[in-house]
């Protein structure tokens, strides 16, 4: 009887192991197929000459990485909280550029009174480079620490 239990033993160990390792990869694939889509704010200048906001998902592989993009380099700011001195006017970006709130909080104004939250990890397209533009207003008590990333290729994304 003990040269039966033995290999039972066994067999029944690499069993529940393949088991085990199988609902593992089954709920990775799962994972991988709800990955959460990376939403970008682009910032436009409509054909009216005022600038517009719209999300957009960014393009990515399976693995969930985007196309490599070209940069001419990259500027880290620290901006003051808000304030009741604060100047906020209207104003076009400098360049094509990306802008990824590290912390701290600001809402963009775009035409027709649109607000658009950038806290931290919010990404904006900034292609409002003519026309009327926007407003940056920074929100409450913490500076915005913010990532600009201008783009090589100065030409409107769609």
């Amino acid at each position: 009887m003990r040269s039966i239990t033995r290999p039972l033993a066994v067999v029944a160990l690499v069993g529940s192991f393949f088991l085990t390792w199988r609902a593992h990869t089954d709920q990775d694939v799962v994972v991988a197929q709800t990955r959460k889509p990376i939403i970008v704010t682009r910032i436009y200048t409509g054909p009216d000459g005022l600038s517009h906001a719209e999300e957009m998902e960014l393009k990515t592989t399976a693995r969930g990485v985007s196309e490599m993009m070209k940069a001419t380099g990259v500027e880290f700011s620290s901006r003051p909280a808000a304030t009741s001195t604060s100047n906020n006017e209207w104003h076009t970006g400098p360049r094509r550029q990306y802008v990824i709130t590290l912390s701290g909080r600001a809402e963009l104004e775009v035409a027709g009174g649109k607000k658009v939250d950038a806290g931290p990890g919010h990404i904006n397209l900034i292609e409002d480079t003519t026309g009327k533009g926007h407003i940056t207003r920074n929100l409450g008590t913490e500076d915005r620490i913010a990532i600009t990333i201008p783009l090589a290729d100065q030409t409107a994304a769609r």
